[in-house]
């Protein structure tokens, strides 16, 4: 993890602009080869990028001292009947992990997308990745009520694991809420008291010290309920069968809870990790500001 100081320091010095030269789209394709090893196939290609560009689609990158550390790309969409964009890539190199180059590069994305006369921009994200969430969810004040088993097929570049299933959320960021100006404003909600809450999903140490889940909790009607989540999956990237049996009892407790009418509203990230789920019709945040009051966002 980089110091404090020097994360302000890069913060200050980093320039993001939108991308419109061929050899930029190259840098894109070099850097998500860096970041996920992924293979051609799994690569967004050049190509990709030079017609999105002239198509609608926003492609930001993020230099420090004329070097492009990173980039997120998002193209024109319609979920549930609205004209939204969908952000396909987020990617910063390695190297420059830890800086807070992804979060300025997800607000530059949401002022774009604003100028543009949108109010929402989804995108997908593993379940299982604690990190990713506490930036998707708690962070940028994005929300899921959407679970999709398997989505990209098991895919080697996207799995966890051996015979892992790729299961997704849809992330949606509804960027003219309440919730979302707050947080672009530097007021993120509140830590809860984790203590106090119900528990869908708990872990609990084995004999090795491993962290695996318990029994799954189908019943509760609280206005908040928790599911834990492991707080870094990497560490058991050798541990297969407990993946899978975190994977299993996630997913059947958030589709339960999804069809309840819950959504994930914030994350708990610290030595434990855990989604709040609370129900949907109960977010008032989720609303946009008055000026926006007459369209439909949920």
């Amino acid at each position: 993890m980089q110091p404090k100081s020097e994360s302000k320091a890069a913060g200050a010095k980093l320039k993001i602009k939108p991308l419109v030269r061929f050899a930029e789209f190259e840098e894109c394709v070099v850097i998500q080869k860096e970041v996920w090893r992924h293979d051609d196939l799994d690569t967004t290609p050049v190509h990709q990028f030079c017609i999105a560009v002239k198509t609608g689609s926003i492609l930001l990158g993020a230099f420090l001292e004329g070097k492009m550390v990173g980039f997120v790309y998002s193209f024109p969409s319609v979920f549930r009947g609205r004209l939204c964009h969908h952000s396909h890539l987020l990617a910063v190199r390695p190297e420059y992990q830890g800086l807070g180059v992804g979060k300025k590069l997800k607000w530059a994305q949401r002022s774009e997308a604003l100028k543009r006369g949108l109010d929402l921009i989804t995108w997908t994200v593993d379940p299982l990745q604690a990190k990713n969430a506490n930036l998707n969810i708690h962070t940028l004040g994005a929300i899921t009520r959407t679970y999709w088993d398997n989505f990209y097929g098991y895919t080697p570049a996207l799995t966890l694991g051996l015979n892992i299933p790729t299961d997704r959320f849809l992330m949606e960021w509804m960027i003219r809420s309440e919730r979302v100006e707050l947080r672009a404003k530097g007021k993120p909600k509140r830590g809860q008291a984790v203590e106090s809450l119900p528990k869908a999903v708990e872990g609990q140490l084995n004999e090795a010290g491993l962290l695996e889940p318990q029994r799954v909790k189908l019943n509760l009607t609280a206005g908040r309920v928790l599911v834990e989540l492991l707080r870094d999956i990497r560490v058991y990237s050798q541990q297969a069968a407990i993946i899978s049996r975190w994977q299993t009892a996630v997913r059947k407790a958030l589709k339960h809870y999804f069809r309840q009418g819950y959504g994930v509203s914030d994350f708990i990230y610290g030595e434990r990790c855990f989604y709040v789920l609370e129900r949907i019709d109960r977010l008032k945040d989720l609303k946009p500001k008055k000026l926006f009051a007459s369209k439909k966002y949920f």
